[in-house]
């Protein structure tokens, strides 16, 4: 991670951090739509984007005629749309859907993000959006985006700002299947799949040059700054690297929109993707690893003293995200499958471990220069909400660092062969830490936690009832 004033414009405005004491009622200044409007007269059509609590994006479009009164005015949608669980289907037991009528909010739009989509055939362009009241002032408490801002504005109390950034993993698969069972694509240049491990490999990337570097073009017209593409732990394994920015908001903004085009982009070139922690049980997952770094006037508060000591502030932050790790876990992993991750084979840390350029461990200190020192947290899966992801990790930093938490004694080596097992291991212990935090209520919020808690006990209530083909093999004619 390079220091903030590395930090580069690619295609975008700098990141802005939305002022949550602002008066928002007033219209954003027409300039941005009026100048898009201007500059691509083909587009007709505008997706309007907001994430739900599964990092899913939904919306709506809308012609280009409605696009500066949206700017004006926002749009309405459902304050249900947080209390979607995982198949679109409200929880009622959040009291978000029919107990209020299924009653609107308002979405207004976050500056800077006005784009094209340039997988589209059709010109058509995009724009995030934020939920607020219908007073057009106070952010909805359910919107992932704004549990974020409440813990990134506690940082500004310390004066201190997070400089963060995103790796994110995901597989190509073969668009038609039949089976429902996934599996690699053929190479569209030898016309084979890709059957074995080969990490870092140059040929992978070769055989699939076209759709990887068309990721990377459409990201760069996004505004995404997306810099290096690798070939992963498992067949048809990709990552890509995001740059780091200096508001860790407009960083998730970031993960959620690659998301997006790498999922379109595959479409086009006739694959699919995923982004399934575990898509199959004898390959590696998909991570999400998040490296992190603390700025103070202009100064990384993570860099080593003269003596080439950790710094205060770094020891903490490590003390704080190792010592409540298992009662943010559901967040790093919130759906059943998340936890089929977990295994010493396939680098998926399963302890509250800490190192100096370990990839053994949950939270590794990369190696490099005083001014690029950061955390890598690496035990998220790719299925997790970046925005709720990056809240806990700010969260339990935060946390540390106030209380001046020392972290356990660094390990050496393979974590694996010298630490236990310890952190939860399925979304049912995993969510009853969540719910038993009163640290995470006191930074997430307590009704906040609840919405998600409901929302992941629902799913895994229906997901147990489920009788499964294993479960037939096994007991129908046995006992």
């Amino acid at each position: 991670m390079h220091s903030p004033a590395d930090v580069p414009s690619v295609g975008s405005e700098p990141a802005k951090v939305v002022n949550l004491d602002a008066d928002v009622t007033a219209p954003h200044p027409l300039h941005e739509p009026e100048s898009f409007l201007a500059t691509y007269p083909d587009v007709h059509f505008i997706d309007l984007l907001i994430a739900d609590m599964n990092g899913i994006v939904r919306g709506k479009r809308i012609d280009r005629s409605a696009l500066t009164r949206a700017f004006e005015r926002g749009i309405a949608l459902p304050a249900s749309l947080f209390a979607l669980n995982i198949q679109g289907t409200t929880v009622e037991e959040t009291g978000l859907g029919m107990e209020i009528g299924d009653a609107d909010r308002i979405c207004l739009p976050i500056p800077g993000t006005l784009c094209l989509e340039p997988w589209q055939k059709r010109p058509t362009g995009q724009l995030l959006m934020t939920m607020y009241e219908l007073d057009r002032k106070t952010p909805f408490f359910a919107d992932p985006r704004y549990v974020l801002q409440r813990v990134v504005e506690r940082f500004r109390e310390l004066g201190l700002k997070p400089v963060s950034a995103f790796e994110l993993e995901f597989f190509l698969i073969d668009q038609e299947n039949i089976t429902g069972r996934p599996q690699p694509p053929r190479s569209p240049i030898s016309g084979k799949r890709p059957a074995s491990v080969q990490v870092y490999s140059m040929d992978d990337l070769d055989e699939y040059a076209e759709f990887l570097e068309d990721v990377i073009e459409a990201a760069h017209e996004q505004g995404i700054p997306a810099d290096a593409i690798v070939a992963e732990s498992a067949p048809g394994q990709f990552e890509v690297n995001l740059h780091h920015v200096e508001d860790p908001v407009k960083a998730c903004d970031y993960a959620v929109l690659l998301k997006r085009v790498i999922k379109n982009v595959a479409y086009d070139h006739e694959m699919d993707t995923t982004f399934m922690a575990k898509p199959y049980h004898d390959q590696a997952g998909n991570g999400m690893h998040v490296h992190i770094s603390l700025e103070r006037d202009g100064h990384n508060a993570f860099a080593p003293d003269e003596q080439g000591n950790l710094s205060d502030h770094l020891r903490w932050a490590i003390g704080g995200l190792l010592e409540v790790l298992p009662q943010y876990m559901a967040f790093l992993c919130p759906n059943v499958n998340s936890y089929r991750r977990f295994s010493p084979n396939f680098y998926v840390p399963c302890s509250p471990t800490w190192g100096i350029d370990n990839r053994t461990v949950a939270v590794r200190v990369p190696g490099g220069d005083a001014e690029n020192m950061r955390i890598e947290h690496r035990l998220a899966g790719a299925d997790a909400n970046p925005y709720l992801l990056m809240a806990a990790l700010l969260s339990a930093i935060h946390y540390g660092i106030t209380n001046r938490i020392e972290p356990p004694p660094m390990t050496e080596g393979n974590a694996y062969e010298q630490h236990e097992p310890s952190l939860p291991t399925n979304l049912r212990d995993a969510l009853r830490q969540l719910e038993g935090s009163e640290m995470m209520k006191d930074y997430i919020g307590e009704e906040y936690l609840d919405v998600f808690v409901l929302c992941k006990e629902s799913e895994l209530e229906e997901f147990e009832r489920t009788i499964s083909d294993l479960e037939y093999m096994w007991y129908l004619h046995t006992v």
